[in-house]
């Protein structure tokens, strides 16, 4: 093997890692940092053991989870009414929890919501429902990703070992 594709396996393999980390950071687009990683393996061998039919479900699967992400957060806070502010909020939230670590990223979306909610009706107890409404769909929603990107690794293994 030489310098070049180990540079590349290298690369496949940290785009995977980066991806299976950002299932769980909301800021990161971690389903499609997995795709890339798998697509780089594949180039390495040329498509010959990992083809178009099996790029094409990983695909799917990267399209499947993407809509997951985008929708989690909003089934949960509609199912309780929240308003376009809590929504707003909870995504404002999540980009600032990633600053401020592990702790951050599971609470901030959550007071984000509040503060959306608060804004728009000012009512505290459906702003308390709102929040934590849009935090399990945020929760749910990362879970659905994670299995997502694993089921993906998966796909690609045993499309690669076959």
């Amino acid at each position: 093997m030489g310098t070049e594709t180990l540079l590349l396996w290298i690369l496949a393999f940290a785009l995977v890692a980066i991806g299976l980390a950002g299932t769980i950071l909301p800021a990161l687009p971690g389903v499609a940092f997995v795709f890339g990683g798998l697509l780089v393996a594949a180039w390495i061998g040329n498509f010959e053991k990992i083809g178009w039919p099996t790029l094409t479900i990983l695909g799917g699967l990267m399209l499947l989870a993407m809509a997951i992400d985008f929708l989690a957060a909003m089934i949960g806070a509609k199912r309780v009414g929240a308003s376009k502010y809590a929504l707003i909020g909870a995504a404002l939230g999540s980009v600032l929890g990633i600053f401020a670590g592990l702790i951050g990223i599971f609470i901030f979306p959550f007071l984000g919501a509040i503060a959306g909610e608060m804004i728009a009706r000012n009512n505290f107890q459906q702003a308390t429902k709102v929040g934590f409404a849009t935090w399990i769909g945020l929760l749910l929603g990362s879970l659905a990703k994670l299995a997502l990107a694993i089921t993906m690794i998966g796909v690609f293994v045993i499309a690669y070992l076959l």
